[in-house]
């Protein structure tokens, strides 16, 4: 029987995406570990790795498809030896569930086979960032998730060979045909008990936990387009299609103030200080080379907050039904805006690095999202957020959370203000900064302690340099 390949997901929030190219044409040999196909997602491009071995029997889905489904079956392998005849056959059992819109043959995978995808690289490169998107492993009886290609799975069903026991030889450790064969020449691996996919551990229902509350009680019912098109008169505007950034990005803006319940603190923090530190610090920093930096108003920013969750770690949280998650990492995410939507780049334990190290990773990352390159793991997690306006002018502005995150610090622009210092009125450049906490997970109070906290570090930036 022909192996499905599946359209894999990306990242841990992906439902659809855009099949832009094929790599190989029917008829190819493909081995495991070969890049066969580039996915867009919402946010980047991926590659897709074969985790088999076979022929590209069929392919379903043309390239340049939008809105394919993940699961839904992209193309048919056939194993070495399997006839081209048997191509016909796969068809309607994975009809059965519905095709992609614009499939040369539209087909999805029949509930045996939903867990079989073919993620590859791109797969590896979500789960770096921290999130389980394991759409092409079975369950082992103690919880865990087993990475396998179809073919090894189906093998190892009809050697009664439990892959649990078993070690993968394939991409990213997953387990492929020749290890099973290995397995049955040498008699290795436990019998399998039987097919059945154990439940969720601890981690993962605290993982699933958020979606399952943002879907709970909550209805928002958009206007339908047909009633907000009446409002205008035909011919004075035009429809431009959103992209899968621009869609994502409404969800999860609907999803955080629907589901979160947001307040707002405030707070005036002065720069004279900073103003000299990053003069003085940025007249002596090498001009080239790799220990070269150039450091903005921004990353003393990146590094003021993390400090601040270091000293108020209670804030340094997520809201989940089954339990706070408190971070033990700080990772800082950094909206960058692109054209069309933005990116948030993560600074990977930001309370931990150097000013110079924060300014050229930022710098980097920044220009990937530009460029729209950037991976899965350079955007996905981090425990809070920073979304700067200063450089358009804006004096002060209100956040909207980015989920799961229980906080994102809005920076406004920084400027000379009359300030009164000891009962004397005196020129001072000055920031205002408004926290938007969760209030499930910052109370009033602690919001309050962890902007203290920031303003301090802001205020006598010498502290972030020991």
């Amino acid at each position: 029987m022909p192996t499905p390949i599946l359209m894999p997901a990306l990242s841990p929030t992906m439902e659809e995406g855009k099949l832009a190219k094929w790599l190989v044409k029917e008829g190819d040999k493909v081995t495991a570990g070969k890049v066969i196909a580039e996915i867009e997602t919402d946010k980047a491009t991926m590659e897709v790795e074969a985790v088999d071995e076979g022929t590209v029997g069929r392919i379903l889905v043309p390239a340049g498809t939008e809105g394919v489904k993940v699961n839904t079956p992209v193309a048919l392998l056939l194993e070495e030896g399997e006839s081209a005849d048997r191509l016909d056959e796969a068809r309607p059992a994975a009809s059965r569930s519905g095709g992609s819109a614009g499939a040369r043959e539209p087909a999805a995978a029949s509930s045996a086979s939903t867990d079989r995808a073919v993620a590859g690289g791109a797969l590896a490169g979500a789960t770096a960032g921290g999130a389980s998107a394991a759409v092409n492993g079975r369950g082992s009886s103690d919880g865990a998730r087993i990475f396998s290609s179809p073919l090894a799975r189906r093998l190892a069903r009809e050697a009664g060979i439990d892959l649990s026991a078993l070690k993968g030889s394939g991409p990213h450790g997953r387990i492929v045909k020749s290890d099973v064969e290995a397995a049955a020449r040498s008699g290795g691996g436990a019998r399998a008990a039987g097919p059945a996919l154990a439940a969720p551990s601890g981690a993962a229902a605290l993982a699933t936990a958020p979606a399952a509350a943002a879907a709970g009680g909550v209805s928002v019912q958009p206007m339908p387009d047909n009633r907000i098109m009446a409002y205008y008169e035909p011919g004075t505007y035009e429809v431009l299609p959103h992209d899968g950034m621009r869609k994502t990005i409404a969800r999860r803006l609907v999803e955080s103030k629907v589901t979160i319940p947001h307040f707002y603190l405030s707070i005036e923090c002065r720069l004279d200080e900073l103003m000299k530190a990053r003069e003085r610090l940025n007249a002596k920093a090498p001009k080239e080379g790799i220990a070269s930096y150039k450091l903005s108003v921004n990353d003393f920013i990146i590094k003021a907050l993390a400090l601040a969750l270091r000293d108020v770690p209670a804030a340094n949280a997520t809201w989940t039904e089954a339990g706070m998650l408190r971070h033990k990492r700080i990772d800082v995410g950094v909206a960058v805006a692109v054209e069309g939507g933005l990116y948030t780049p993560v600074i990977r334990h930001a309370d931990l690095k150097t000013l110079s190290e924060i300014s050229n990773e930022m710098r980097h990352l920044a220009q990937r999202a530009r460029d729209r390159k950037l991976q899965p793991h350079e955007y996905q997690g981090g425990t809070t957020s920073i979304s700067n306006l200063g450089m358009y002018g804006i004096k002060r502005f209100d956040a909207v959370i980015n989920p799961p995150h229980a906080t994102i610090l809005a920076v406004g622009a920084a400027e000379e203000r009359a300030v009164v210092k000891d009962g004397a009125v005196e020129v001072a450049n000055m920031m205002s900064c408004t926290l938007s906490c969760d209030h499930r997970v910052v109370d009033g109070a602690l919001g309050a302690n962890l902007l203290a906290a920031f303003k301090a570090y802001i205020e006598d930036p010498v502290r972030m340099l020991v």
